[in-house]
């Protein structure tokens, strides 16, 4: 049994990671930190866990593990990896310190400098393009939820030169924002928006750069969900039909064992929906064009588990010697 620590597990993410890792048949979590938390039940911040027996701790009482997973908020990585590091071998990171490596695009989209050489020890945590550096890999750094799904859906197209004029159209659901929002997402003030939060420049912009090596540009809107982004990108493709672009979707992802070329002819799902994804480590991903040289690629999932939790427990299993899709085959629930 490996043993695992989760440290700031008292946010949404953390919360998820927990409930993952707490029914995974190969890990124990050993240690769960929370520096206001310290003492109380995990369960009074995340009730699914009830019964889970797991306590708040403060980091200095963590005793050495497996892995680490590092789940606080945004910027706080960073101030805590060398301490960090000495308590495990492996880490996975689902905050945003890392997941960037050239320095000049961190400072310009998050304001922070970070060190070329701390970040490229990070491998980006995307198994289904990065499977074999994640395998070998001590320190691994999750991407977020909306570039998760924009990659997955566009990674066909940029592997063989199609992409141009890439303009990324995301929708994300209020969990996004974390548990600690402020007002703007309170009920009162989220309720019933489709409010356009981000039309340039969105921190996940950088992420969907970096990873597919193209300019692209990014509009993000919130939805009245509490979970699930899609995003919806229109590409320049030139002369390739429909039915070669899905052919390239199908012989990318038909042996992965989470994402799904969904693209129906007829019926209600027809292209990728978050909201049957909802507890499931799935991206849905679709492809589908015009005759003028355009198209749109789709992608779908549950923000705080393929975009976050789920993509690190995938990360953990290949990084720990685990089958990959271990704890994590739970198919999502519908209609909710």
């Amino acid at each position: 049994m490996k043993r695992v620590v989760v440290v700031g597990g008292r946010g949404f993410v953390g919360g998820e990671l927990l409930r993952l890792l707490v029914h995974h048949p190969e890990v124990q979590v050993t240690g769960v930190t929370s520096d206001t938390q310290a003492g109380r039940a995990v369960e009074s911040a995340h009730p699914p866990l009830r019964g889970s027996g797991l306590r708040y701790s403060r980091r200095a009482d963590l005793e050495p593990a497996d892995l680490v997973f590092l789940a606080g908020v945004h910027g706080s990585t960073a101030a805590v990896l060398d301490e960090i590091g000495a308590l495990a071998p492996k880490l996975v990171d689902l905050t945003a310190d890392f997941r960037i490596r050239d320095p000049e695009l961190m400072e310009r989209y998050y304001g922070w400098r970070r060190e070329g050489e701390r970040a490229e020890a990070f491998v980006r945590g995307l198994p289904e393009l990065h499977r074999k550096e994640i395998i070998d890999a001590d320190r691994v750094a999750v991407p977020g939820c909306m570039a998760t799904s924009a990659i997955l859906s566009l990674a066909p197209l940029a592997s063989r030169g199609l992409l141009r004029e890439v303009q990324v159209d995301a929708r994300t659901g209020s969990s996004g924002s974390g548990a600690s929002s402020g007002s703007a997402n309170s009920h009162a003030l989220r309720s019933g928006v489709m409010r356009v939060f981000a039309p340039f420049d969105h921190r996940h912009e950088a992420e969907v750069m970096e990873a597919l090596g193209v300019d692209v540009s990014m509009t993000v809107t919130a939805t009245p969900q509490v979970r699930g982004v899609q995003t919806v990108t229109k590409v320049g493709v030139g002369e390739v039909s429909e039915r070669e672009l899905q052919a390239m979707y199908r012989e990318d992802y038909g042996a992965e064992p989470f994402v799904r070329v969904v693209n129906s002819p007829r019926g209600t799902y027809r292209y990728p929906d978050p909201k049957v994804l909802l507890g499931s480590n799935f991206c849905d991903v679709g492809i589908v064009a015009d005759n003028r040289g355009k198209a749109l690629a789709m992608g779908g999932l549950d923000n705080l588990v393929k975009g976050a939790a789920g993509g690190a427990v995938q990360c953990m299993n290949l990084m720990l010697g685990l089958p990959e899709t271990c704890g994590l085959t739970f198919p999502g629930l519908h209609p909710v």
